[in-house]
């Protein structure tokens, strides 16, 4: 990983700073508002105290926020990072039937794999010979859904998802650098009018994170290590390795997983489950919607570690507001910042004939959802593109094709 004094950067201006900073705001808020719920499910499901709960938040929230933090700066860039949220939707079931203890014990097993896992560097050599098409429809089919969402709210709140869709067209004509942020602002500010921000319950408490002595048992070893370890990793890192690849960005995997996976490990014993590379929220930071040159998209990195440690700050008060805010805002607000990535990305997909079949196969299969063996559709996409490009290609990605 490059640091920042390889990196000489010219002076940052003013709207150099507020357009990724708003991209990273509005990543953290698409996050909380959109997933959070499961970590609250998740934990009235395994009966923990409000405390618990409260330092589940703390622990999530602070190490997502850290290690975001300091991976973007020290690579110049926009490295979002985010807790599992597949691994918490597995955690909803899971956790009804393993004591806390042990599933503590369970994600610092998980989080040590991690660590292994980037230290060894097998990751990125796997990253690196998925072909570019096949990456690309693979980002595009798992980000569909979200661009479909975004005018799905028309059916559910019109005014809202429609005062969202007009304003961002709008901007996009007259000026297209401000276009996200300005729904931003345009839409909190109609909640606040019509009262449906959730501001007037908030009241900030410190959270106090609580230490839970591990267990570590072969039942939870198996019933929760392992899956989380595959989940979040076929889930997160693969397809938040491929949204940075796809806009360009080229730094290595090994130090974010091993760095990720070591903050995991520490945030364990406090509730914390695994985090990791974000997804579809770094998409948000990772466009030319954040900033038009891509050398000054890392401040969005910086902007949303910033955000996620004042959530963890106040644990459950202030992902509680985002959590309040209307199901509409969010996915309109979410689909509508990822427009231009999913256009990229089909753009990319379909731009080289020889792997443009297998890309749009990957694409289709990805967007499909595929859950088989509790595992979700990002990997499953991935896998049946890749066996697409193979049988289209004669060759598996990464080897050449020999000669008759």
């Amino acid at each position: 990983m490059t640091t920042p004094a390889q990196h000489p950067s010219a002076s940052l201006g003013l709207t150099d700073i507020l357009h990724p900073a708003i991209a990273g705001l509005v990543s953290v808020i698409v996050n909380y508002g959109g997933t959070f719920i499961l970590v609250f499910q998740a934990a009235k499901v395994a009966g923990l105290s409000p405390e618990l709960t409260s330092s589940w938040v703390w622990a999530v929230s602070i190490g997502v926020g850290i290690t975001g933090l300091v991976l973007s700066w020290y690579s110049r860039e926009p490295l979002i990072t985010a807790w599992s949220t597949p691994a918490a939707a597995f955690l909803v079931t899971a956790l009804a039937s393993v004591p806390y203890a042990e599933a503590i014990g369970a994600y610092l097993l998980s989080a040590a794999g991690f660590v292994v896992l980037g230290l060894t560097g097998y990751f990125e050599r796997l990253v690196r010979i998925i072909p570019g098409g096949v990456a690309a429809g693979l980002l595009a089919g798992i980000l569909l859904p979200f661009g479909i969402g975004a005018f799905a709210g028309l059916s559910v709140d019109p005014v809202l998802a429609g005062l969202l869709i007009v304003a961002y067209a709008v901007f996009k004509r007259f000026t297209a650098r401000y276009a996200v942020v300005g729904i931003l602002v345009l839409g909190l500010a109609y909640l606040l009018i019509q009262g449906q921000a959730g501001l007037s319950q908030l009241t900030l408490e410190i959270a106090t994170p609580v230490f839970t002595a591990p267990a570590f048992t072969l039942n939870a070893a198996l019933s929760v290590a392992l899956p989380l370890f595959l989940i979040t990793l076929t889930g997160q890192y693969m397809p938040g390795m491929l949204v940075l690849r796809n806009d360009g960005f080229k730094t290595s995997a090994n130090p974010i997983v091993a760095v990720t996976g070591l903050g995991s490990l520490l945030m364990a014993p406090f509730g914390s489950h695994a985090f990791n590379l974000a997804a579809i929220t770094a998409a948000i930071c990772t466009g030319k919607e954040a900033h038009e040159d891509p050398a000054k998209r890392w401040i969005a990195g910086i902007a949303a570690g910033v955000c996620y440690i004042l959530v963890g700050v106040f644990g459950v008060t202030l992902a509680s507001v985002f959590m309040a805010l209307p199901a509409t805002f969010i996915t309109t607000l979410a689909g509508l910042a990822l427009l231009g990535t999913i256009g990229t990305s089909l753009a990319s997909a379909m731009a080289d004939a020889k792997s443009r079949e297998a890309a749009l196969i990957t694409f289709l299969a990805a967007a499909a959802n595929i859950t088989l063996l509790g595992i979700g559709g990002a990997f499953w996409g991935l896998v049946i593109g890749l066996l697409a490009y193979a049988v289209l290609n004669g060759r598996a990605p990464g080897f050449k094709r020999t000669q008759p």
